[in-house]
């Protein structure tokens, strides 16, 4: 790399310090400077590229477009850098480990197995935060437990767990003998996870809408699976989630998707600190496993 014509790397954090905090007086709060000093360092930052990275029209500054795509830029880097700097200083030890994932994965694979991760590691704290919508991994998780296709630009995935998609019911719903044809499972009530569009996605792969006047009901997971087995509505679901439903009679398995992915354990690239490290060992050590649970 050709440092000569490198800015200074006073002005980018000045500048990431403003990107983030997106006023002059809390970037400067943050770094320990005043309002005109990150002005300033701003400034001589457009200067040296010969671009303009602030919007200063309006009553407010905003960044421009240039700006916008410098400050993703700088906030990934500086934040590689600062967890580098933690693993190597030690510095995150005792930080807790933070893990995002949708609730169905969250309640119907992960919490039933964590009582032997617990066991194994019982000084590394855990925060799990069951949410549909994606978190910025780096900065907001540690790791995130996604399902798709492993294609996540700028992250490491690896799989760890393939399963197929199932449509299932409760027996109170479609009992033994009935229809199970999918023209017919589209005239009866549909659930799925908040925040995607399983349901929807299945029904139009086979030319299908659901009849007029029957409703989708979008839910977190868990609560998708209760409302299911409480015959409320048919369900798509990863088979592994439902496994113990399916043993047990809960629920019906009506159909089965073959066409997905899988669940992915999604980190940053470069090392992972040891507790991180730990886990995500765990994980495709739990994974092989297959179907049975560790005790």
């Amino acid at each position: 790399m050709d440092w000569r014509g490198f800015p200074p790397l006073s002005a980018l954090r000045a500048f990431s310090a403003f990107a983030a905090a997106a006023s002059l007086e809390q970037a400067g709060a943050r770094i320990g400077v005043t309002h005109a000093a990150i002005g300033q360092q701003i400034r001589t930052l457009e200067a040296h590229l010969g671009l303009s990275l602030v919007d200063r029209g309006g009553r407010r500054l905003t960044l421009t477009a240039d700006g916008r795509r410098l400050a993703e830029v700088l906030e990934a880097g500086f934040g590689q850098i600062a967890a580098t700097l933690a693993e190597l200083t030690g510095a995150d030890e005792t930080r807790p480990l933070r893990i995002t994932t949708t609730p169905a994965f969250a309640s119907g694979w992960l919490m039933p197995r964590l009582p032997d991760f617990r066991a194994r590691h019982p000084g590394i704290d855990l925060m799990i935060d069951p949410a549909s919508d994606l978190r910025e991994i780096g900065r907001e998780a540690d790791i995130a437990l996604r399902y798709g296709n492993g294609d996540w630009p700028g992250l490491e995935a690896v799989l760890l767990l393939s399963t197929p998609i199932a449509i299932v019911a409760a027996p109170s719903l479609v009992p033994p003998g009935a229809p199970l044809d999918v023209a017919h499972l589209a005239s009866l009530p549909w659930l799925q996870e908040l925040g995607t569009t399983e349901a929807t996605a299945f029904l139009e792969a086979h030319g299908l809408t659901r009849r007029h006047g029957v409703g989708m009901v979008s839910l977190p997971g868990n609560l998708m699976l209760d409302a299911a087995r409480d015959g409320q509505g048919v369900a798509v679901i990863a088979r592994a989630f439902v496994e113990a439903d399916l043993a047990a009679g809960r629920l019906r398995l009506l159909q089965q998707d073959q066409d997905r992915e899988g669940y992915f354990m999604v980190t940053r690239p470069g090392p992972l600190r040891p507790a991180l490290r730990a886990f995500c060992q765990w994980l495709l050590r739990q994974a092989a496993a297959g179907g049975k649970r560790a005790t």
